[in-house]
């Protein structure tokens, strides 16, 4: 497809620009463990598997990409669809079409999901829980293409990372016109690679943001009220060859990425220094997007560079630590 061969003309390109830097096995790591594919997805019909927000009860929302739609799958694989966002006529983005990226849960149930088109319907998508998609977040450039996106519910605010612009957006979860948060080369795309901040979380009081193009791992500290602007931009981990979206492991700064032309997710120590924990021979094909809940990891592939028998999917596995 037309997409899938621009994507893997823009990875090829680029490849040679990162170089892992995996450390030592630490006996702190975190163990992943027992990984299974629980559900299979249809590639032809757009179910590219982007994001994921999970339920209380360890249901995952998953945004497929180019279906433009979100499809909530239980733990045992039983998969339903529970939105879709509208057809966009002529809308045309960097990879293909209008693509469905990030998802982030409240906790009353609404979904928040980030919508690029190329047109006026490029923004925030809100979901209440039975309700219809509404969109919440207006005024993104049409050049826009707003990405991993995270909430901050305490203090109201949505951030996105912006892939093609290569910074931040904030947004108020009430709605309305987004502000640039955050912007700096760490952000941005390089020459060889235009897709640049991809991944996005709140944690701990600060914004982390993954950037696709210089293979890195971003933490930007939150400042003080009632601003609540970004502080100095800090590179956490280097190496990542293509990382997409990632998930902390718990309450410290310990990550699981994925990295998607590498077929891996990766580990990321608070140093910076990563080793490999999964891999396609267990079933990635082009992972996207990690989360973690409880005991479970959770890994979406998109199979966007799988040129036969693309499979995206749902991929679980435990997650515990080591008692050394």
């Amino acid at each position: 497809m037309r997409r899938t061969t621009r994507l893997a003309a823009v990875a090829a390109a680029g490849a040679a620009l990162s170089v892992l830097a995996a450390g030592p096995a630490s006996a702190g790591d975190p163990t992943v463990t027992d990984p299974r594919v629980v559900a299979h997805f249809d590639f032809a019909a757009g179910q590219q598997a982007e994001n994921i927000a999970l339920e209380p009860d360890g249901s995952a929302d998953i945004t497929w990409a180019f279906a433009h739609q979100v499809a909530r799958v239980a733990k045992d694989g039983t998969t339903e669809v529970i939105a879709t966002l509208p057809e966009v006529p002529g809308g045309t983005t960097p990879v293909g079409g209008p693509v469905a990226l990030g998802i982030a849960r409240a906790k009353d149930g609404t979904l928040y999901v980030t919508y690029a088109t190329g047109t006026d319907k490029t923004g925030i998508w809100r979901i209440a829980p039975g309700g219809e998609p509404e969109q919440i977040g207006f005024g993104f450039p049409a050049n826009a293409f707003p990405n991993g996106l995270a909430l901050d519910e305490e203090c109201g605010t949505l951030y996105a990372a912006d892939t093609i612009l290569g910074q931040v957006w904030s947004l108020p979860v009430t709605g309305g016109e987004p502000t640039v948060w955050a912007t700096g080369t760490e952000l941005e795309p390089t020459p060889e690679v235009p897709f640049a901040a991809n991944g996005l979380k709140f944690h701990n009081g600060a914004v982390w943001v993954s950037n696709t193009a210089r293979g890195t791992l971003l933490r930007i500290p939150v400042g003080p009220e009632p601003d609540r602007a970004a502080g100095p931009i800090e590179t956490k981990a280097t190496g990542l060859t293509f990382i997409d979206d990632f998930a902390f492991t718990g309450h410290g700064d310990t990550v699981l990425a994925a990295l998607i032309m590498d077929h891996k997710v990766e580990l990321v120590r608070p140093d910076g220094t990563h080793k490999t924990v999964l891999t396609q021979a267990d079933g990635l094909d082009g992972p996207t997007s990690v989360a973690v809940h409880a005991k479970t990891v959770y890994v979406n592939s998109s199979a966007f560079f799988t040129q036969t028998d693309p499979d995206p999917n749902l991929l679980l596995a435990k997650i515990s630590k080591n008692k050394l």
